[in-house]
C-alpha cells in the first residue's frame, strides 16, 4: 500500500494532476505607527540584498525566529501586520537551531498544520493546513507552484531554503487553483555580496552520515555586479524500517547579477537524487492495531527519485514607484518506485501473503509568472497596485505493474531472502494541465485602514489518455478573490478581517448525466488579531476562522457506481501563535490551534452510507507547540553553551471517517544542545558542535486515519560539527 488511503482519496477526488546560518540575519527597520518597512531579504545584511523584494524573494526583517515581512500572502514587500490572513515564517534560524532534515519537519512547530498524519514516512511531504491536505496543491517554491501527481513529488531539501511560509486560508486570488487550507511556499537560499562559508559533519543513529556545505559570496572581477551560491549536501542512511534506506545527494548551485541598484536577475538550479522505502508501513491487525510486521522487504523495496531544477527571478524598478519582475521555473522529476504489501495474514500467524507493485513515472512542469507593481495616491489615500499573468505547464506520465510475491514466514521473518521478480509494466497513461491566471490587487492606505481587495480569473485545461488509449479533455474556468481590512488600533496591535474563495478542478464525468464534474470551490472568514511589541522582536497573533469547500465528489446516494459533486465539508477554529528573540541566541515560539473539521454532504467510502456531521479523521482537534532556546550569556561560566527543546502535543482524533473509535494524545518532546567554541578562544571562531534529538523519550506510538493506521518515528539522534567563516 504506497500511499495513504485518504490521500489517495482527495488526489483522485479533487487533484488526478494538481498537478542562516552562515550570515547574520538583517536588523530591518520597521515604522508600525507608519506601517512600512525597509529592509533586505532574509539572512542579508544590510545594503547586500540579492533576492527580489516581492513575488517570491522571501521574508525580510529576520531576527532569530521573527520575521516582520513576507512577499507571500500579498507577492508584495508587505509587513505580515498588514496581510489580511493568518501567516508564519520558520526561519533559517530556527531551520538551524531544530536541524530540520524534511519540509514536514519545518512546521513541526507552526500552527494550524498537522505533519507525520500517516506515522513516518520519509517519502512524501505530506502536509495538512487547517485540516486540507496541501501535498499536490498548495506547495510553492520561490513564489511558483510546485505540483504534484499520484506518487511523483518534487521534494523540498530543508538545508538550501532560506525560510518556510506559511500562509492559512484560501490563497487562490493571487494564486490560482489550491487547497482551502492555505499555502506553504520554501524560499530558496540566494547569493549575498558578502563571502561566506559553512561546512558541516552529521552522524546519528540508524548509520545515519551526513555531510552539508554552503558557499558564496561576490565574483571577483565583477565589481560588486555578481554573485554566487552552492548549497549541498550527501547522506547514507538507513531508517528503522527494517533494510530501508534514507539516503539523498543534493546541489543547487545560484547565481545573482545586479548591474544597477534597481535591477536584479538571479538564475537557481538545483539537482536532487534520493533513495527511499518503497513502503513506509506496518500490516495492520483488526481493531485498528499496527501489527510487528513490516510489509517491505530488501528484495524490493525502494523509491529512487531524481529530479532537476531550473529558474530565474528578475526584478526591475523603472521609478522608485513602479517595479516590474519576471519569475520562471522548469522542474523535471523522475520516479522508479517499487513496494511489496502483506495483503493477509493466516488465522494462526504463521504466513503472510504478499503483493508487488511497480510504477515509473516522469513529470515535467513549467511555471512563469509576470508582475507589475505600482506605487500612487489618490488624494489622501496611498495605493500599492499589483497586477500579474502567470502561466503553467505540467505533463505526467506513468507506468504501472502488479504482481504476486513469495509468501512471507512470520515465525522466522525471513525478509529480502527470497527472490522478488519485478512485475511487467503496463502501458503508460497521460496527463497534461495548462493554467492561465490574470490577477489583480489593491492595497489602499488610509490614515489607520489598510484595504486589500484581490481578484483573479483563472483558465484550466486538462487532457488525459488513459492505459487504454481512451483520451479525455476538460476545461475549466473561475473567478476567485479576496476583501481582507486592517486597522491599525495602537502601534503594532492590528486588527483584521477577511474574506477569500478558492477553487480546484475536478478531473472526470457523471457518468449518468454525461456532465463533466465541475470545480470544488470554497471560500473563508477570518478575523484576528496581531501584534508587533514595539522596539522588541516579539509578534504574537490571533485568529478565528470558518472555511466551506462546496462541489466535493461523492458515491451517488442512488447509484453506488456513480460519483456526484455535492459532497461538502467545513473546517473552523481559531489559532494563537506567539514568537520573539528574547535575548542573542534566545529564541521561543509558541502556537495553539483548536480544529473542527467536519463533513456536511459527504459518503462514506467503507459503508456507502452518509457521514454528514461527522469529524475528519487522523486531524487532531487540539494541538499545543513550543520551543526555546537559550544561550548562556558571555559572562556566565558556561558561556557559549546553548541549551533548548520543545513539546509537541496533539490531541485525540478520530481513526475512521464513521467516527467509531479515537487515536490517544500524543506528546513529543525535543532536545538542542550545542556550543560555540569561540568562548573558550577567539582562534576557535566560526567552530560550533550541535546535538539534537527528536521524541526524546522514545513515545511510541500510531495514528489512524480513515481507518489505516500507521507507526510514529521513535526517537532519533543527530550530532552535528559546523564550521562557519
Amino acid at each position: 500500500m504506497p500511499l495513504p488511503r485518504r490521500t489517495v482519496r482527495l488526489a483522485a477526488a479533487l487533484v488526478p494532476l494538481a498537478m542562516t546560518g552562515p550570515v547574520a540575519g538583517q536588523e530591518a527597520s520597521v515604522q508600525l505607527d507608519q506601517l512600512s518597512v525597509e529592509g533586505a531579504g532574509a539572512g542579508v545584511p544590510a545594503g547586500d540584498a540579492a533576492a527580489t523584494s516581492g513575488g517570491g524573494g522571501g521574508p525580510s526583517g529576520v531576527t532569530g525566529y521573527t520575521a516582520r515581512v513576507s512577499p507571500t500572502a500579498m507577492k508584495t514587500n508587505t509587513p505580515l501586520i498588514e496581510t489580511p490572513q493568518s501567516v508564519t515564517v520558520v526561519t533559517r534560524q530556527q531551520l538551524d537551531d531544530r536541524n530540520v532534515q524534511t519540509l514536514d519537519d519545518a512546521l513541526n512547530y507552526t500552527p494550524g498544520a498537522a505533519t507525520n498524519i500517516a506515522g513516518f514516512d520519509p517519502r512524501f511531504d505530506s502536509i495538512s493546513i487547517r485540516g486540507f491536505d496541501v501535498t499536490y496543491n498548495g506547495i510553492y517554491r520561490d513564489g511558483l507552484r510546485q505540483i504534484g501527481a499520484n506518487l511523483t513529488t518534487p521534494r523540498i531539501e530543508p538545508y538550501g531554503l532560506e525560510a518556510v511560509t506559511i500562509l492559512r486560508g484560501p490563497a487562490s486570488g493571487l494564486y490560482g487553483l489550491g487547497s482551502p487550507g492555505g499555502i506553504l511556499d520554501a524560499t530558496s537560499k540566494r547569493p549575498v555580496f558578502t563571502p561566506f562559508g559553512e561546512v558541516q559533519v552529521q552522524a546519528g543513529n540508524y548509520d545515519r552520515y551526513q555531510g552539508n556545505f554552503d558557499l558564496g559570496g561576490p565574483v571577483e572581477g565583477s565589481d560588486g555586479t555578481m554573485a554566487y551560491r552552492v548549497t549541498g549536501l550527501t547522506r547514507q542512511s538507513d531508517t528503522f524500517l527494517l533494510g530501508a534506506k534514507d539516503d539523498r545527494v543534493f546541489i543547487a548551485p545560484s547565481f545573482t547579477w545586479k548591474p544597477s541598484a534597481d535591477t536584479t536577475f538571479t538564475v537557481l538550479a538545483e539537482y536532487q537524487q534520493t533513495r527511499l522505502p518503497g513502503t513506509a508501513y506496518f500490516y495492520n491487525d483488526p481493531g485498528f492495531r499496527v501489527s510487528r510486521f513490516y510489509t517491505g522487504d530488501a528484495r524490493f523495496n525502494d523509491v529512487k527519485q531524481e529530479q532537476y531544477r531550473i529558474g530565474y527571478a528578475f526584478e526591475h524598478k523603472v521609478t522608485p514607484d513602479l517595479i516590474v519582475r519576471q519569475n520562471f521555473r522548469h522542474y523535471q522529476t523522475f520516479v522508479d518506485f517499487k513496494y511489496v504489501s502483506i495483503d493477509a495474514i493466516d488465522a494462526a500467524r504463521t504466513v503472510g501473503s504478499r503483493s508487488t507493485g511497480r510504477l515509473r513515472e516522469a513529470l515535467r512542469q513549467s511555471t512563469l509568472d509576470n508582475q507589475i507593481e505600482g506605487h500612487f495616491a489618490t488624494g489622501p489615500v496611498q495605493h500599492t497596485l499589483l497586477a500579474g499573468l502567470d502561466y503553467t505547464h505540467a505533463d505526467f506520465g506513468t507506468r504501472s505493474g502488479f504482481g504476486a510475491a513469495p509468501d512471507l514466514d512470520l515465525v522466522n521473518l525471513n525478509y529480502g531472502q527470497q527472490f522478488i521478480a519485478s512485475p511487467a509494466l503496463g502501458a503508460t497513461s497521460r496527463n497534461a494541465l495548462d493554467q492561465l491566471g490574470l490577477y489583480l490587487q489593491d492595497q489602499a492606505k488610509l490614515d489607520r485602514f489598510v484595504l486589500t481587495l484581490t481578484g483573479r480569473h483563472d483558465w484550466i485545461f486538462q487532457s488525459n489518455l488513459d492505459a487504454a488509449g481512451t483520451r479525455t479533455q476538460q476545461n475549466d474556468t473561475a473567478f476567485t478573490g479576496r476583501v481582507g481590512l486592517n486597522y491599525l488600533l495602537a502601534p503594532g496591535l492590528v486588527p483584521y478581517a477577511s474574506y477569500a474563495t478558492t477553487f480546484t478542478p475536478q478531473l472526470g464525468v457523471n457518468v449518468v448525466t454525461g456532465a463533466a464534474f465541475k470545480p470544488a470551490t470554497g471560500d473563508q472568514i477570518e478575523a484576528g488579531v496581531k501584534y508587533a511589541v514595539p522596539n522588541t522582536t516579539i509578534t504574537g497573533s490571533i485568529a478565528g476562522f470558518d472555511i466551506v469547500q462546496s462541489s466535493l465528489l461523492r458515491q451517488d446516494p442512488t447509484n453506488p457506481v456513480n460519483q456526484v459533486a455535492t459532497g461538502a465539508v467545513n473546517s473552523r477554529g481559531f489559532e494563537m501563535e506567539a514568537t520573539g528573540n528574547l535575548a542573542p541566541g534566545t529564541n521561543l515560539t509558541v502556537a495553539y490551534s483548536y480544529l473542527d473539521f467536519r463533513f456536511i454532504r459527504q459518503t462514506s467510502y467503507v459503508t456507502g452510507g452518509p457521514i454528514d456531521g461527522n469529524r475528519l479523521s487522523g486531524i487532531p482537534g487540539n494541538t499545543f507547540k513550543s520551543f526555546l532556546t537559550y544561550l548562556f550569556p558571555p559572562s556566565s561560566a558556561l558561556s557559549g553553551l546553548t541549551v533548548g527543546g520543545g513539546v509537541r502535543y496533539s490531541g485525540t482524533s478520530f481513526v475512521n471517517d464513521e467516527n467509531t473509535a479515537r487515536n490517544p494524545t500524543v506528546t513529543q518532546w525535543d532536545a538542542l544542545v550545542a556550543y560555540d567554541f569561540a568562548a573558550l578562544d577567539p582562534r576557535y571562531r566560526g567552530f560550533r558542535a550541535q546535538i539534537n534529538a527528536y521524541n526524546v523519550f522514545d513515545r511510541s506510538y500510531t495514528n489512524c486515519q480513515s481507518g489505516f493506521c500507521y507507526r510514529g518515528a521513535p526517537a532519533t539522534v543527530i550530532g552535528s560539527l559546523i564550521y562557519r567563516w
